[in-house]
């Protein structure tokens, strides 16, 4: 790759790999993210290309970032007809370049169905991806994370071309704050308005931090972005740093992500061999070079100031702000800090413009940055929904749009399960009940509802969900991550624990229900960062929506939302088949029967570990909810 030692002279390189890459050519885009890896992503790739060269086919095969679709991986998308293949095996490939790839002929079992069977043939035709408005993932199944000529290829770097050859640094501040661009970690605060106190600020250097630490269960927005296009973030923040002042950035990413992070360091390295990192970018006279910094862990370290202690090597702990980061932050310099999502929209705002950007999302930012949810969000679609992974939606999109037609609907409709809430925004968020479900998603709207946006986790749950035990299980999470610095959070989150964990034993007592909001009460207002300030949404949430369960715990000592280890029983029906699976399968030989005869559960001996209810392949063990143990078993 030649160095550009000019905006121009980037625009040129830029326009030759543009010109260079033909849509209308034969790839194969096979699925290299995280997800389809563990599904055998890695083997099916080279296995794909080994069948190629051995056929001397003029097709190219990219192993590309994640397509999001993750639990039907390995995903393989033919280009240019857009056929869309699913939990693709090394074994279908002669079939796929035999019958698709030379005559158009489509291979039913690797097809996507629905619930219903309707089958689908273009990826874009997919439910979970027709209603999606991909910005941020936008390239992610069209390029090689790897390869710095595909990035180029698909207008890469050509903001920062546009910013450096153009522009002063006052005025990209300006327009990232018309834009209404608002921080995608959870916080929402402008991110505009972070620049221009940062670049206002006194100091003789400045930093700049990508926040990648994304400790939320079951997220992984951050890791796809990293691992599919670590050029677009690398893009984002040097136009950040040429806009704030900054000199040197840091990536602050969790050590349990080594593909983001082996993507990531390539990609710095590339960018610095392109010559838009290090001295005098582009013969500007602008310099700004990153480092990565790899986080142990820690959910505390996703806030600023926890952060910045953590890469200072001290402990992770918030401390009390003012002064914030952007006046006093790294090394007691000012910072900005934003997340890899947030650095991501940049390039975009700038390549497509401010009314572009704008016309995405909800609110009027024309008066205020704070006026509205402006461009996409990725969620994280987790929980009992037919079509789980990662979406991106345009900001104010209803609930039920997300759940149902991109979601496909709750699992095991047919067989009776229902909606029940759905929680947003991570293990501090709220729970929200289909009462809600045309409720627009974005920041305001979800802080209304007793939740929030977060970085975006989404967690579906069905009818079979005590409400009592989510809120127990996040509490008990969120208490062993409170890094024990301020009492409200440290007390408030044992005392918390305790009381759910007595309630989800049938210990409950009435005037728990008080004392939970009121410790919530104290959290939300006394407590010293954002964790120990909404630590109390899952619990004060399912108070206000499902307060009946909490009532009905404490009166029954029972669980009817077949969860709380202690309130439930695992019953074998009359559907046994006796094939013995259950029984060779239970850990402590609490299931016995002869084969081919109805088999027997011993309650004394059974744990609840739930073995024998995943293994079982007739639908012939249930769980009996508090109700059901007193009809069936006379407990």
């Amino acid at each position: 790759m030649e160095k550009a030692t000019t905006p121009q002279a980037l625009l040129q390189i830029i326009e030759k790999h543009e010109k260079a890459r033909d849509p209308n050519a034969v790839r194969i885009s096979v699925c290299g993210g995280t997800g389809c890896k563990a599904s055998g992503a890695g083997p099916l790739i080279e296995a794909f290309r080994k069948e190629i060269a051995d056929r001397k086919l003029d097709v190219e095969v990219i192993s590309t970032g994640c397509h999001g679709f993750c639990e039907r991986g390995p995903l393989v998308v033919l280009h240019p007809s857009g056929v869309f293949y699913q939990k693709v095996k090394i074994k279908d490939i002669p079939e796929i370049l035999d019958k698709t790839l030379a005559k158009g002929e489509l291979i039913a079992r690797l097809q996507y169905r629905d619930e219903n069977r309707t089958v689908y043939v273009k990826e874009k035709e997919v439910p979970f991806y027709k209603d999606q408005e991909r910005i941020v993932f936008a390239m992610n199944g069209h390029i090689d994370p790897t390869r710095l000529d595909h990035y180029l290829s698909m207008q890469g770097y050509r903001a920062l071309a546009t910013v450096l050859g153009k522009h002063q640094p006052g005025e990209i501040v300006e327009m990232v704050i018309k834009s209404g661009l608002r921080g995608r970690g959870g916080g929402g605060f402008p991110t505009g308005l972070k620049w221009k106190f940062t670049r206002e600020a006194e100091g003789d250097k400045k930093y700049l931090i990508c926040n990648a630490d994304e400790g939320d269960p079951g997220a992984f927005m951050d890791r796809s972005v990293l691992e599919g296009n670590p050029h677009l973030v690398l893009e984002g923040m040097i136009i950040g740093a040429f806009a704030v002042g900054a000199s040197e950035g840091y990536v602050y990413v969790r050590n349990e992500y080594p593909m983001a992070i082996e993507h990531l360091q390539l990609a710095i390295t590339q960018a610095r061999e392109l010559g838009v990192l290090g001295q005098n970018i582009l013969g500007t006279g602008f310099s700004f070079d990153v480092k990565i910094n790899r986080g142990g862990g820690a959910f505390v370290c996703g806030e600023e100031t926890a952060l910045i202690a953590s890469i200072e090597g001290r402990r992770g702990m918030p401390r009390t702000r003012p002064p914030f980061p952007a006046k006093k932050g790294l090394w007691g310099k000012p910072t900005d800090i934003n997340n890899v999502e947030t650095w991501a929209n940049v390039p975009y705002i700038i390549n497509r413009g401010v009314d572009w950007f704008t016309s995405i999302g909800t609110g009027d930012v024309s008066k205020s940055p704070f006026g509205g949810s402006k461009g996409t969000k990725i969620f994280s679609l987790v929980g009992k929904v037919n079509n789980t992974g990662l979406v991106e939606v345009p900001m104010g999109i209803p609930l039920r749009k997300i759940v149902f037609d991109i979601g496909g609907g709750i699992k095991n409709s047919k067989k009776g399960r229902t909606f029940k809430a759905v929680q947003t925004g991570g293990p501090s968020g709220g729970c929200i009940p289909d009462a809600y479900l045309d409720h627009p998603v974005d920041f305001d709207e979800l802080s209304k509802l007793g939740s929030m946006m977060g970085s975006g986790g989404m967690i579906v749950m069905d009818d079979h969900t005590c409400m009592v035990e989510v809120a127990r299980y996040f509490v008990d999470f969120l208490k062993e991550e409170s890094c024990g610095k301020c009492t409200p959070c440290r007390e408030g989150l044992r005392r918390m624990s305790e009381i759910l964990n007595r309630m989800v034993r049938g210990q409950g007592k009435t005037e728990d229900l008080a004392v939970l909001e009121d410790l919530g009460a104290v959290m939300k207002d006394a407590s010293l960062c954002q964790l120990g300030s909404t630590a109390a949404n899952p619990v004060l949430s399912t108070l206000k929506y499902f307060r009946s369960e909490y009532e009905h715990h404490i009166a029954t000592g029972l669980c009817d939302g077949r969860q709380c280890i202690d309130l439930i029983r695992y019953h074998i029906t009359d559907a046994c088949t006796g094939c013995t699976i259950c029984a060779k399968k239970c850990p402590t030989q609490a299931i016995t029967g002869e084969n081919k005869q109805l088999h027997k559960l011993e309650q004394s001996k059974c744990v609840r570990c739930g073995v024998c209810y995943d293994a079982c392949n007739f639908n012939a063990i249930s769980i009996l909810s508090g109700t059901e143990i007193r009809e069936k078993l006379g407990e």
